[in-house]
């Protein structure tokens, strides 16, 4: 990080430009010398740092400075090979990403999968970030706000990606992992790790916000995903003063749902049932005080038996 001369960058240096902004605002200044402090401490001669603080600055870097300054550090475009290691360094990856070895792809996964929080987050980059051909950017929607956010709640766990060179020709995204040694499991970790590697999705989204193309794409609020009730919003990253657990009660409602069928599980008969269900499914009257959906059929009933109590005084 501190090899990075201003001097030896070019005069069209976002990275750059995006790291002199943040120090413009308070929180995020204070926040981006936090995790760098953290992150670029070392301990002992055979331990360069502790990986442990320093995802969880990354976490609260992350989670609390808008993404008009993290986004413009992370995806900022460039020209020459040291705006991109600048760029490549923002999560300072000797500590937050790089280890002696690269564990195999699948162990990574099923580690944040047995994580509330990493498992919540993973099942949205899948959700936001899942390439396909019926739009024309390749991302749901053609929403590249919520694929890079879904990006960037992924910063602070293991499964931390990142760009794996400094090239500016192309771009390429990856987790420190490799499906060496998956046996009869390598056509599924080849698969997972295409999710970050060979994803145009994401590519065109890290690119169009480069660039400057991203503008007018992206709606302000992404379409609710039908695993939802109507009007519950989702957010790409939790708060700070939500707790880490997956229930009713959090912001990403979505990843409960998601990351279950991702798993093949089906909800408990609790808080998380109600959230899976299709929308074919829920009716439009929903009481505010109970769990249960009103059936319209008894709804009616009711209705008609109100009429005839309202009728017998008058026939009297």
């Amino acid at each position: 990080w501190a090899g990075m001369d201003p001097a030896t960058t070019s005069k069209s240096n976002h990275c750059l430009d995006a790291a002199k902004a943040c120090n413009l605002n308070d929180n995020c200044k204070r926040l981006r010398s936090g995790y760098i402090s953290t992150c670029s401490r070392e301990l002992s001669a055979t331990e360069p740092c502790s990986r442990r603080k320093c995802h969880k600055a990354l976490r609260q870097f992350f989670d609390r400075v808008p993404g008009e300054f993290t986004f413009r550090l992370l995806f900022c475009s460039c020209k020459d090979p040291a705006c991109a290691e600048r760029r490549r360094q923002t999560i300072v990856p000797s500590c937050s990403y790089e280890d002696k070895d690269k564990p195999n792809c699948l162990d990574l996964r099923g580690a944040c999968r047995a994580d509330h929080l990493c498992r919540s987050r993973l099942a949205d980059f899948h959700t936001n970030c899942q390439a396909t051909f019926q739009s024309l950017t390749s991302c749901p929607g053609d929403n590249f706000q919520a694929c890079l956010g879904s990006y960037a709640g992924l910063i602070g766990f293991d499964i931390t990606p990142n760009y794996v060179d400094a090239s500016t020709t192309s771009i390429t995204i990856s987790p420190w992992c490799s499906c060496k040694g998956s046996g009869n499991m390598e056509e599924e970790c080849e698969k997972f790790l295409r999710d970050f590697t060979e994803n145009p999705c994401l590519r065109n989204a890290i690119q169009a916000f480069g660039n400057g193309t991203d503008v007018n794409l992206a709606p302000k609020n992404p379409n609710p995903a039908v695993t939802v009730l109507p009007k519950v919003e989702k957010s790409p990253m939790l708060p700070d003063d939500v707790n880490d657990s997956n229930t009713a009660y959090d912001t990403s409602v979505i990843s409960t749902c998601t990351s279950l069928q991702e798993q093949g599980l089906k909800p408990n008969k609790s808080k998380e049932q109600s959230l899976c269900y299709s929308q074919a499914q829920l009716t439009t009257d929903v009481m505010p005080d109970q769990k249960t959906f009103m059936d319209p059929k008894a709804g009616s009933s009711q209705q008609r038996e109100s009429r005839i109590l309202l009728l017998i005084p008058i026939l009297i």
